[in-house]
């Protein structure tokens, strides 16, 4: 039995959720974030609280109403505070620069990498540091990875696109024989 689903999630100031339907929606100033559940839980808002039930006894009713319960929840939080991922550049002349809605990267390759910035996400960079901060949790997490992608850390010097507190297992070089 799913111990997350029972929860509830406290609304936090400022933002107003309705039920639309099978969706909940959730609203702050202009930003309004929707979760569609096709009726696979129950949703209940009272007390400034919203709290899902199962509809069924089934294992993927329990499966569901755990998962939409901290989908919702990453909502709320990604209102109130908003999510962020840092990622560190390491290695001799690899730069990261914002020339207007667009992330250039300059990773060791013969041209610059231009990332054009996803709606709704903001990238700051800090002289080695990326700075990656949106509302919606899977897509600071999807940029992140793509940014990281265009040069992985390499294991031999690390050099690479890291993100900030992640250990890169280093292997030894060559060695002669003597």
């Amino acid at each position: 039995m799913s111990r997350i689903g029972k929860k509830p999630i406290t609304i936090a100031n400022g933002i107003e959720v309705s039920l639309d339907g099978t969706a909940l929606v959730a609203k702050k100033g202009k930003l309004e974030k929707r979760l569609e559940t096709y009726g696979r839980v129950g949703i209940n808002i009272e007390n400034n609280e919203v709290t899902f039930s199962k509809v069924g006894e089934t294992k993927e009713s329990s499966a569901f109403w755990g998962t939409y319960r901290a989908l919702f929840n990453n909502i709320i939080i990604g209102l109130d505070q908003g999510f962020q991922k840092s990622l560190e550049i390491n290695g001799v002349g690899y730069r990261a620069s914002i020339q207007g809605n667009t992330l250039n990267l300059q990773l060791g390759y013969s041209h610059d990498i231009n990332f054009p910035v996803p709606e709704g996400v903001e990238i700051t960079v800090e002289k080695n540091v990326i700075h990656i901060k949106s509302a919606d949790k899977q897509t600071v997490g999807q940029v992140a990875a793509k940014i990281r992608g265009f040069r992985p850390p390499e294991p031999y010097k690390g050099k690479g696109v890291k993100y900030v507190g992640e250990a890169i297992i280093r292997k030894a070089g060559k060695s002669s024989k003597k």
